[in-house]
């Protein structure tokens, strides 16, 4: 037969390990210096110029498949 297991303490050890990655994704995001914040903006607009200068001008997309 198996280990008794008490719910209430599963139940109460699951909401804080849920908690606990709450905790870490927030610090991830937030938890940041304003240098810190400043580069990966900066590295996101880069990313999006750099994108937007591989387009090709005057080509349209036909959605009659013509």
């Amino acid at each position: 037969m198996g280990d008794v297991t008490n719910l209430r303490q599963a139940r109460k050890a699951k909401a804080r390990a849920a908690a606990e990655a709450q905790a870490a994704a927030s610090r991830a995001a937030f938890g940041r210096s304003k240098a810190e914040k400043v580069k990966s903006k900066a590295e996101a607009k880069a990313a999006e110029r750099l994108h937007e200068g591989h387009k090709r001008d005057g080509q349209r997309r036909s959605d009659s498949g013509d």
